[in-house]
């Protein structure tokens, strides 16, 4: 893959990887999803009807 480095150690294992943003953003763009995800699934979740008011809320608001 273009702009994609990886980097070994003495044993041969890899170590690291370094992404070329401008030839590979997509690719950035999934892993920063990919962090996200995992940053956000320990949450507690939020009932779709509190929402739903808070929505409705800032729309009275915001008028």
């Amino acid at each position: 893959m273009k702009g994609v480095k990886y980097y070994f150690d003495e044993k041969g294992e890899p170590t690291a990887v370094l992404i070329d943003v401008k030839k590979n953003l997509e690719l950035w763009e999934d892993i920063v999803d990919i962090l996200e995800c995992r940053k956000r699934a320990t949450e507690k979740p939020i009932p779709l009807e509190k929402v739903k008011a808070d929505l409705e809320k800032k729309r009275k608001v915001a008028r």
